[in-house]
């Protein structure tokens, strides 16, 4: 039997998994929307493409599964594009399906064509670099084959995101619907066997050290590694560190916990490491910019290095290992906990190690102070949030900077960064995404500037009565760019202040809740008063433009 192009590809969508879908239609789409109506698949709408392709990305993150957004020809297209080079960035499996103008018209230019013929941009060709896969599909007859090159990107141990650019007559024509049994649509299990020799090593390391540091990123919880990294840190008393995507991967109000590594953070973790550890254990982190302080020497010198990574290309991409494993960090892990139980724990003097994250904490000052002044209501803010929120709850944050350092993230509560290409105006449709995976308790945090480019995007969670907290750091001005313009530019401020509107009226056309915070009595009455667990919320928090934390970005 056959059937049309454009069902085929919601049933494809179906086999992979897919049972929600983000974006807008459009004329030269309608046949795939026309499709889903009698699909189990949500078709969500949203209010611009890039909302919805960072939806699709925080519907990811928040599931692990694979996650869909669709667009039609031209425009539609092009405003998936940050959102899709977002999910390229952190490796996300994201599906973009886009809608194109009829074969038959190419090169003659028609509405919103886009197949780089005849004078008109080549849409497929813009998404080339930022997918792990991307295909116009003009013709049925090679189809499932594009599909099963899909399926490969989208399931690959390091994924990345697809592209399927769809002419108009083409979703129209037909195909045998028995094809649909030849695609590859599951991913085959993995089993990686742990190197016995490297094992060994690493015990042995271990072992040798007189203060051994974990520095854990975003891989390990990726690889669920988490309850795994606790044993081993309690076991061993190994204080960890996290990059900014890898906070939480121990609970950071842990006695052994040194907080998040980076240039943009308190400064424990780094002087810690700098001044005490001779054995840094890498796991999961890729040691960017941000997590190495700008690739600072004094953070590898004089110690050994081991790294341990599932991703073959991040295995001393930036600095030399005295090891370097590939393979599951979990397994890893839960590989040396069996061997350590065998041939007892490592013998190295380190019983004192809680006492002595304690005194660095207490004593942190000078130059390892991020923030002097003007910023009490942000610390209070998320010294609140960890306390009644202290288990599963998600937390967007464009912002960064301030919860990097005041919010201790628990292993049962996620946070996630704004990381990928760090593109403002993300927190809000990434954790609308989140929730159409399970409701939980969610804040989405970002400035001022960065909510004026995504703000419409909360009418999609009123729209499907999606509870949401969204903080809103209130200063008027683009505070990186005014902090750089201070810092570097003898405050030659230009195109960083603007007006605001009034927040409060924004909230209610919106028929939301608003709360405005200028005090800490503010913050009491918030957390007490208010629902942040079934409600829609707009949080005003007040921050003095003028106030700049302690770093400088050296650019």
């Amino acid at each position: 039997m056959k059937i049309k192009v454009s069902e085929f590809i919601v049933r494809y969508l179906e086999r992979l998994g897919v049972d929600t879908i983000f974006g807008m239609p459009g004329a030269h789409v309608l046949p795939i929307y026309d499709a889903l109506y009698n699909s189990n698949i949500q078709a969500i709408l949203a209010k611009h493409e890039q909302g919805a392709a960072f939806m699709a990305g925080g519907y990811t993150k928040a599931s692990g599964k694979l996650a869909a957004c669709i667009a039609t020809a031209g425009p539609g297209a092009t405003n998936l594009i940050t959102g899709i080079a977002n999910a390229y960035a952190d490796k996300q499996p994201v599906i973009a399906i886009t809608g194109e103008a009829p074969t038959y018209i190419f090169g003659k230019g028609g509405l919103q064509e886009s197949s780089g013929e005849g004078g008109s941009f080549n849409q497929a060709a813009l998404f080339k670099h930022i997918t792990g896969y991307s295909k116009s599909i003009e013709r049925t007859d090679y189809l499932p084959q594009v599909l099963i090159q899909a399926s490969k990107a989208l399931l690959a141990a390091n994924p990345g995101p697809v592209l399927l650019s769809i002419p108009f007559n083409v979703q129209s024509e037909l195909i045998e619907e028995a094809l649909l049994d030849d695609l590859i649509v599951k991913q085959d299990p993995i089993y990686s066997l742990v190197d016995e020799t490297k094992l060994g090593r690493l015990h042995s390391l271990i072992q040798e050290a007189s203060q051994p540091v974990i520095v854990a990123g975003y891989g390990a919880i990726r690889s669920g590694a988490r309850t795994s990294i606790n044993t081993l840190s309690q076991m061993l008393q190994i204080p960890v560190a996290s990059s900014l995507k890898g906070k939480g991967v121990v609970s950071e109000d842990s006695p052994l916990s040194l907080g998040s590594l980076g240039v943009t953070s308190s400064g424990n973790a780094y002087k810690f490491i700098v001044e005490k550890s001779d054995l840094l254990i890498i796991l999961g982190a890729g040691f960017n910019e941000r997590t190495s302080y700008l690739w600072d020497h004094s953070l590898l010198k004089d110690r050994k290095i081991v790294q341990i990574d599932h991703d073959p290309h991040q295995l001393e991409k930036v600095f030399d290992a005295e090891l370097a494993i590939c393979g599951d960090i979990g397994e890893v892990i839960d590989a040396l906990l069996a061997r350590l139980d065998k041939t007892g724990k490592a013998h190295h003097p380190i019983n004192e190690t809680e006492s002595r994250i304690t005194d660095l904490k207490s004593s942190a000052e000078g130059d390892y102070t991020i923030f002097k002044s003007g910023f009490s209501l942000a610390e209070a803010f998320f010294d609140r949030l960890a306390e009644h929120f202290p288990h599963q709850t998600r937390v967007f944050d464009d912002n960064i900077i301030f919860a990097q350092n005041f919010y201790e993230v628990s292993s049962s509560n996620r946070y996630y960064p704004n990381s990928g290409i760090s593109s403002l105006g993300h927190a809000i449709p990434a954790a609308i995404g989140a929730q159409f995976t399970t409701r939980k308790p969610t804040f989405a945090i970002l400035g001022d500037g960065g909510f004026q480019m995504c703000c419409m995007e909360i009418m999609t969670a009123v729209n499907y009565r999606l509870p949401l907290n969204v903080v809103l750091f209130n200063n008027g001005t683009m505070g990186l760019i005014r902090k750089n313009q201070h810092q570097l530019y003898q405050q030659r401020f230009i195109n960083c202040d603007f007006v605001n509107p009034d927040y409060g009226h924004l909230a209610e056309s919106f028929g939301i809740n608003y709360k405005q915070v200028t005090t800490p009595e503010d913050l009491d009455h918030l957390f007490q008063q208010y629902d942040l667990r079934q409600a829609i919320n707009l949080i005003d928090i007040a921050i003095d433009k003028d106030a700049f934390p302690n770093y400088s970005s050296k650019r």
